[in-house]
């Protein structure tokens, strides 16, 4: 390891060992470890103009930059990624990748070289669920690069989010079919007024998928069932993750439930899934990789994975949240599930946590309900809480200040307040899916945010521009005017429904035609 006198610590690199991890000594030093370097923006360029994007306007008023354009204006200098590039050869790794619009360099090296480079010790961990490569206290780097690199990412390789999805108990969709409370994604297309006659033409929907896969034999079945076409699902591989299906008790149902929610509602849209590594390293950099697509240019991006904030580095939680403002000024929409576990958001500490990346300010947080539908039509929704470990996320972050957008919820609120809007969730009134050949039931917010990314698509179809970061417009002029159907009952734990925006389910559940007719005018 290198002394710190003459060393810069990266901020927010500050890492603690899994809680109940146990260390089983140090790495072996020849071992191969390959590692994301995150660059700053180049200091002489112009900073994208993100308080205009964050405006209450109108979409169509909106000026995007193509990804072509961002890299150009906004991406790593030549001179920060020749500087990161030497420093690397330097300690003996090599550089797999260099790419200055995604703000990265990829090395690679032995885990001796990577501890000499950055002022840390390597150990390998035993947890309850597993072992990983880990590390404790912060990274460092020398003074050349010294606010050049605003992270370091791979060191430690931890299991950070889990799916946001609740299934029902086994049999569960014959119980769920037999009292008519499971529903099909166009089913609850139609109770939430999506508008008809659209299907997604003309766009991408991103998935970001942290492990399982989905087949395609069990997707042409699922459309087949529903009469829809079936969507055309492109598989990009982040960090060598693969699409790699296992059984429907792992990761497949996460994956399934994505492609088949939002391909349902937007059917003739491309479903492109970024499959990467579970860790803060392979995350963000599908996440990257989404939002810098030159190829498949989503506007729209779902995820369904996360984790309370404490359990992530402050150098991720700022990364993370810088891609999705990049994504902000490419007119791409970020919808994150808000989590699954109440207030506590599964912590056991009594405190109230919030999950992240959902806590991103430049995210939309997608909360959860029941949805109760009479014989006659009638819905009732309320706040989906069936207990502490199966109740939509929401509550105020500890990490995010609260976003411009949020001043109209009161002085009182003063960090980012999540979710934003919501959508059936509780796996009482679930969705019917399709995951490794057997018909289930899932519940959970990983559900809602690609049922409202397949709303945004259709939306996005018929306006014929994106809708991009909507978070200033629902927390500003579309307030009054019913795009989202108020949640007034029920809970999460900690907060409480109530009339207008709350910490359970926001500002409520879609009214699609709505919410098309309103960013239409």
């Amino acid at each position: 390891m290198v002394t710190t006198a003459h060393t810069h610590v990266i901020p927010g690199s500050t890492q603690t060992a899994l809680a109940g991890a146990v260390a089983l000594g140090p790495v072996d030093p020849e071992q191969i470890i390959e590692i994301t370097v995150r660059l700053r923006a180049a200091p002489d360029r112009q900073t994208p103009d993100l308080q205009a994007l964050a405006a209450d306007q109108a979409p169509t008023s909106r000026r995007y930059l193509s990804r072509e354009a961002y890299s150009q204006r906004h991406g790593a200098s030549h001179s920060d990624v020749v500087t990161v590039e030497t420093f690397a050869r330097q300690h003996g790794m090599a550089v797999i990748q260099s790419d200055a619009g995604q703000r990265r360099v990829v090395l690679s090296g032995k885990a001796a070289a990577m501890e000499h480079a950055f002022g840390v010790q390597l150990q390998d961990y035993e947890f309850p669920d597993g072992t990983y490569r880990g590390r404790e206290g912060e990274l460092h780097v020398p003074p050349e690069l010294a606010g050049v690199v605003e992270g370091v990412f791979g060191l430690d390789d931890r299991p950070v989010a889990t799916p946001k999805l609740q299934r029902m108990v086994p049999d569960g969709m014959a119980q769920a079919a037999a009292v008519g409370t499971a529903f099909t994604p166009p089913q609850l297309a139609r109770l939430y007024n999506f508008p008809p006659g659209l299907d997604g033409t003309g766009q991408c929907i991103g998935i970001i998928e942290l492990g399982g896969g989905s087949r395609p034999r069990d997707l042409k079945t699922y459309f087949q069932e529903l009469g829809l076409p079936l969507p055309v699902v492109k598989v990009i591989s982040v960090d060598h993750a693969k699409n790699r299906p296992t059984t429907a008790d792992g990761a497949d149902g996460e994956v399934m439930l994505d492609i088949e929610v939002a391909g349902a509602i937007a059917p003739k849209a491309v479903i492109a899934v970024y499959f990467a590594p579970n860790s803060e390293r392979g995350f963000l950099d599908a996440i990257t990789a989404a939002v810098h697509d030159k190829v498949n240019r989503p506007s729209v991006l779902s995820i369904s994975w996360g984790a309370p904030e404490s359990r992530w580095t402050g150098q991720a939680m700022t990364a993370f949240e810088q891609a999705f403002a990049e994504a902000a000024a490419m007119g791409v929409t970020v919808l994150c599930a808000a989590g699954d576990n109440g207030s506590a958001d599964g912590e056991t500490d009594g405190r109230q946590h919030v999950d992240f990346p959902a806590s991103a300010p430049h995210a939309l947080a997608c909360g959860g309900t029941r949805l109760d539908v009479t014989p006659d039509g009638a819905t009732t929704e309320t706040v989906w809480n069936e207990g502490p470990n199966s109740a939509t996320g929401g509550g105020f972050s500890a990490f995010f200040p609260r976003p411009d957008y949020q001043t109209v919820l009161g002085e009182e609120v003063t960090m980012r307040g999540v979710p934003d809007v919501a959508g059936d969730a509780d796996p009482a009134t679930g969705y019917r899916v399709r995951v490794d050949g057997r018909e289930l039931v899932f519940g959970g917010t990983s559900a809602v945010s690609p049922l409202w990314a397949g709303l945004l698509a259709l939306v996005n179809q018929q306006l014929g521009h994106p809708v991009g970061f909507i978070n200033p417009l629902l927390y500003g002029s579309l307030r009054s005017q019913g795009v989202t159907r108020d949640i007034t009952v029920g809970n999460n734990g900690d907060q409480q429904a109530a009339s207008g925006w709350d910490a359970c389910t926001g500002w409520g559940c879609p009214d699609g035609q709505k919410l098309l007719q309103a960013l239409s005018s």
